[in-house]
């Protein structure tokens, strides 16, 4: 439909020869361009391959040869005039066109900044995802990832996929494997034929980022997964009306892609026809020759390598180079094989015990007879096995289109138009007979939602304070002889938010805290909050543990310190992270605080002196207390050294140490000798 609400229409030209109709050329509408088939000739009436001229040589009464006749020479120059003006301006209105043409396949509209993508959101797919989870194993069984970059998975046979928000519509994201994209008039002209493409049985390309590291190619979100998802997802009931179904989407699909500009596919397989909420088959991710150069695949090993060659035809395996881009029977082959999986459920060649690269070499030799896939007689009607195989014939020539192969499956359904909504409804009354488990399973997965709910409200308040709160109990304020509380801040913090952006202050303090999560989680300590580049711990509370509450936190204390070794800052990597450490013992009080969003809070002179003892630190040492490091010398073990007596507000002068080792910690520690030099920068 065009701005004004008229239809578009797409025109095919046909060349009558004999009877027969042969296309000729083809003008899309929505790229306003007309296309000429190549290598085929246009045969006029007569059998002459030459355009005819507009009128007789004599003309139609024979007045043109009358050299009297000035009346009729006239008339004839007349028309001639008018026949060259009208040719004249065809010819401009034609290359006006030809320039308009040319503008729209050099235009880079597909270009897709990375800030208008959330770039590593992951969607999970009850029926599979927009990447295959079928793999083979090294003894040739079918096996199913349990998902991709250790997501983790509530159910099993649930997958995840990459996608993002993009312009108010959810997409996915496919990443490209390599450093950067030289942007060419051929990679241009690529991807705008690709998004040209205008059809029920496409999966529309909605363009690509190119920006270097987050190469993505970006499509239409597809939220049933992938074809070989759904057919080997054992749970979802498929009668043959679903399989010819989704064969005859396919065909339709391929015909309209064969007879486009793009031309063939060149990547065809399972994994890359996806499945929408309707249940109609959409094919993508193309072969893209252009915009896929010098990609590396990820290294995931020479079976999973030459498992992806199983639908390659045999002339495209012999010949690598144009294996990249593909061929219209090579498409046709691949059909095959995928025709192959529908009707028996399974991945390509599963009857077969030779491993992928064994299969491959197979397919290439030609061997006679040729190696293909095992399929039953029974597994379906014999007009479907031989539609099948004559796909999958060695030489090329001898492969039907897919026009002959969508009219083929259209025969199969008596002419008709297969209804998948009545064949669907028919699938929710056997269904209905299955109630009974599906609650079952439902109730499943409600109860490991609770229990991430669970989870999630652990991470906010001690574990002890959440199973009174879930019971109903209330929590009051609770006195505490004795706990080990440690304040952490970073030198020099303000002067490195004054010099980043908001956003890489975020993501610099998300990086630290991170690490620091991980690091604690080891230890028998609470995190209390953080409040900007403060981090406070403490050890002792809600649940008592004598004095080990001062270990816990000093041995904690120094793994944190180790952390800062490595630890580099994303948008500055050549400054030294400056880690400043306060540990103090004494008495505190804690207590719920809030109904709406409840904290459990630490309150006492405890709390504010090791806070000071922080504040009065140096950068990359443990300040410690001699309250806490009497606790220490009790525990034995700990490497402490006095640092005299230093004045504290509210305090007056006290003596105070520093923590530097314990025995059996191996992990490495900032250098003092460093640390003192950066100290005394800091301070002049």
């Amino acid at each position: 439909m065009d701005d004004n609400g008229d239809r578009d229409m797409d025109f095919v030209i046909k060349n009558i020869r004999r009877g027969q109709q042969v296309t000729v050329g083809y003008y899309n509408s929505s790229s306003d361009q007309v296309v000429f088939t190549d290598g085929v000739t246009i045969v006029w009436p007569g059998g002459d391959t030459k355009v005819p001229a507009g009128l007789p040589e004599c003309g139609w009464k024979d007045e043109k040869c009358q050299a009297n006749n000035t009346i009729s020479i006239a008339i004839g120059v007349t028309f001639a005039a008018i026949f060259v003006a009208i040719f004249i301006s065809a010819s401009i209105a034609y290359l006006i066109k030809s320039r308009r043409q040319q503008q729209q396949m050099q235009s880079m509209t597909w270009r897709i900044s990375s800030e208008e993508l959330k770039m590593g959101a992951r969607k999970p797919i009850n029926f599979g995802s927009r990447i295959s989870k079928s793999t083979i194993d090294s003894t040739g069984k079918s096996m199913v990832s349990m998902g991709t970059e250790g997501s983790d998975i509530s159910f099993q046979n649930q997958l995840f996929t990459s996608v993002s928000m993009f312009r108010g519509s959810m997409v996915a994201i496919k990443p490209i494997h390599k450093l950067y994209v030289a942007v060419t008039d051929a990679l241009i002209q690529e991807i705008n034929a690709i998004r040209s493409l205008r059809h029920f049985n496409v999966n529309q390309l909605v363009g690509a980022c190119i920006e270097p590291q987050k190469i993505v190619i970006v499509s239409h979100y597809c939220g049933r997964g992938s074809l070989s998802d759904v057919l080997e997802n054992e749970r979802i009931k498929l009668d043959w009306i679903f399989k010819i179904a989704f064969a005859a989407d396919i065909a339709h699909g391929m015909a309209f892609i064969h007879d486009s500009p793009v031309e063939c596919h060149g990547r065809l397989k399972s994994s890359n026809v996806f499945i929408d909420s309707h249940w109609t088959c959409k094919i993508g991710d193309f072969a893209m020759p252009n915009f896929r150069e010098g990609e590396k695949p990820p290294n995931n090993g020479k079976h999973a390598e030459f498992y992806q060659l199983l639908w390659t035809a045999p002339e495209l395996l012999r010949d690598r180079a144009i294996c990249d881009k593909g061929t219209k029977k090579g498409d046709v082959y691949s059909f095959s094989i995928i025709m192959q999986e529908i009707v028996m459920r399974t991945g390509p060649y599963a009857n077969s015990s030779a491993d992928p690269q064994e299969i491959i070499e197979r397919v290439k030799k030609a061997e006679h007879p040729w190696f293909r896939p095992t399929v039953p007689s029974t597994a379906a009607e014999e007009s479907v096995l031989d539609l099948m195989r004559i796909c999958w014939e060695e030489i090329p020539a001898f492969r039907p289109n897919f026009v002959t192969i969508r009219d083929t499956l259209k025969k199969l359904n008596n002419g008709h138009k297969i209804n998948l909504v009545d064949q669907m409804v028919h699938m929710m009354e056997k269904y209905a007979d299955h109630l009974e488990e599906l609650v079952e399973e439902r109730t499943t997965q409600l109860a490991e939602e609770q229990k991430k709910t669970e989870e999630l409200l652990c991470r906010m308040l001690p574990k002890k304070i959440t199973a009174d709160l879930k019971l109903g109990k209330h929590v009051p304020p609770e006195t505490f002889e004795c706990v080990t509380i440690f304040f952490s801040d970073i030198v020099g913090f303000t002067a490195l938010a004054h010099d980043s952006t908001p956003l890489e202050v975020v993501d610099f303090l998300n990086d630290l805290y991170t690490c620091f999560d991980t690091v604690i989680d080891t230890y028998d300590v609470y995190k209390v909050e953080t409040i900007g580049d403060a981090y406070m711990v403490v050890s002792g509370l809600p649940v008592r543990n004598g004095i080990r509450h001062a270990g816990e936190i000093a041995t904690m204390a120094l793994d944190l310190l180790s952390s800062v070794v490595n630890f580099r800052i994303r948008h500055r990597p050549e400054k030294q992270l400056q880690l400043r450490i306060g540990v103090h013992s004494g008495p505190a009080v804690a207590g719920v605080v809030g109904l709406k969003m409840p904290r459990y809070c630490l309150f006492g002179d405890t709390v504010n002196y090791a806070s000071r003892m922080e504040s009065s630190g140096l950068a990359l040492r443990i300040h410690v207390s001699p309250e806490c490091q009497e606790l220490l010398v009790q525990l034995g073990s700990f490497h402490l050294t006095a640092r005299g007596d230093i004045a504290m507000k509210g305090k007056g002068v006290i003596q105070t140490y520093f923590l530097h080792g314990k025995e059996g910690f191996h992990k490495p520690l900032p250098d003092l000798a460093k640390a003192a030099s950066l100290e005394e920068h800091h301070f002049k």
